[in-house]
């Protein structure tokens, strides 16, 4: 079972950065898409970006020009560098993978969450 492994989140003040890494562990053959949601209290979970194993990248609107997601295959890792952080941005952030190809296909796996807090 292969699993997706979060770390970067923390508390940062507005207008810093943050990075965000997510390390899929197992003997991996191929990953697809990868991509980072988040959801913050109260509202629904949604899309902050995705890159495909090609490296073709989509952004919300919200983190356009801002975020940067990337990926590094051999390492099955996908980042996401945050600048110009703002309150708004506060949520649990999760790492996404639309099919990962081990023995078996593992379709739809999620990490356990980081949180990002945006604050003065």
């Amino acid at each position: 079972q292969v699993q997706l492994v979060e770390s970067g989140g923390g508390l940062v003040q507005p207008g810093g950065s943050l990075r965000l890494s997510c390390a899929a562990s197992g003997s991996i053959s191929s990953i697809n898409r990868m991509g980072w949601y988040r959801q913050a209290p109260g509202k629904q979970r949604e899309l902050v970006a995705t890159i495909t194993s090609g490296k073709r990248t989509n952004y919300a609107d919200s983190v356009k020009g801002r975020f940067t997601i990337s990926r590094y295959n051999l390492k099955n890792t996908v980042y996401l560098q945050m600048n110009s952080l703002k309150p708004e941005d506060t949520a649990v952030y999760y790492c996404h993978v639309d099919r990962i190809i081990t023995t078996v296909v593992q379709l739809d796996v999620w990490g356990q969450g980081t949180q990002v807090t945006v604050s003065s």
